[in-house]
């Protein structure tokens, strides 16, 4: 659960300045040493040891001894500072209710000038071992914190999003900042959790998406039942953090993937067989 209300008018300017010091400083350290933080805020020792203690017991910072004194974000403190900064923008006014939880997300209501869609990015200890071998954004060694592997999943969607609107029924990117992504607010129901009236053009509207999708160089990648959504009149294409390039080495066979996901979904469910080439074929022209 990101912060809550109360904490985040209860956070003072050191407080913000020491996550914005252990942010900035964990590019270069796993834990931040005490001694570094000190310099970087500016603080005296007591009040950094004050403030760090604030920070702890409100889970937005951890600390470590081993192998030495050091403190460093946790995944509180990171949604803080980037709550922090969509408030300044005005695209977040305000955060509402949980309204789903993947393995690597949570998305919250919200409001902006209008309803929105809050998607928290979070790439943890097991599913940051798979990014690494999944996506090309991701670098393969050296110091990347999943803080920061969450920010690059959020930029990636933020960019697929951003080529993708209107002319692809996905949702509109509003704004991002780290690892949180703002979008429109969809309605609707995953179709793993409802019943179509007329699955075939459903279908048929998934492929006609996934080819306008394909024009502009995009293949979703983990395409599925649990990530297409139908409102009673149209479909939405959601969660697009592990998108690749049409040009990918492994497009061909990543493409084919997503649309026998789609395919066997609606045979299974509504026992219509749709060949997989001809699939590809509408897809790709």
């Amino acid at each position: 659960m990101p912060v809550s209300p109360e904490q985040m008018k209860a956070l003072h300017k050191y407080d913000l300045n020491v996550l914005y010091a252990i942010e900035r400083l964990m590019q270069r350290y796993a834990w931040v040493p005490l001694d570094v933080l000190k310099t970087a805020t500016k603080l005296s020792e007591s009040e950094l040891t004050y403030r760090l203690g604030r920070l702890i017991e409100w889970d937005l910072v951890r600390s470590d001894a081993v192998p030495y004194p050091g403190y460093a974000l946790i995944f509180g403190g990171y949604d803080t500072l980037a709550l922090q900064t969509l408030i300044k923008r005005g695209s977040v006014s305000a955060l509402g209710p949980v309204i789903g939880v993947g393995k690597e997300s949570e998305v919250y209501g919200g409001l902006g000038l209008g309803p929105v869609v809050l998607k928290f990015h979070h790439v943890g200890q097991r599913s940051f071992q798979s990014a690494r071998k999944e996506r090309g954004y991701m670098p393969g060694g050296g110091h990347c914190p999943w803080i920061f592997a969450s920010a690059k999943s959020a930029e990636q969607e933020f960019e697929a999003l951003s080529r993708l609107s209107p002319e692809v029924s996905v949702p509109v990117p509003v704004d991002r900042s780290r690892h949180v992504v703002v979008m429109s607010e969809v309605q609707g129901v995953n179709l793993n959790r409802c019943i179509l009236e007329e699955p075939r053009m459903v279908l048929d509207e998934i492929l006609e998406n996934v080819r306008l999708a394909y024009a502009k160089g995009v293949i979703h990648a983990d395409l599925s039942e649990y990530n297409i959504m139908h409102d009673g009149e149209k479909v939405w294409l959601i969660d697009w953090p592990q998108w690749i390039e049409t040009d990918h080495p492994n497009a061909e066979a990543i493409l084919r993937r997503d649309i026998e996901n789609v395919l066997t979904f609606f045979r299974k469910k509504y026992r219509i067989d749709y060949p997989t080439e001809e699939a590809v074929g509408v897809v790709v022209g």
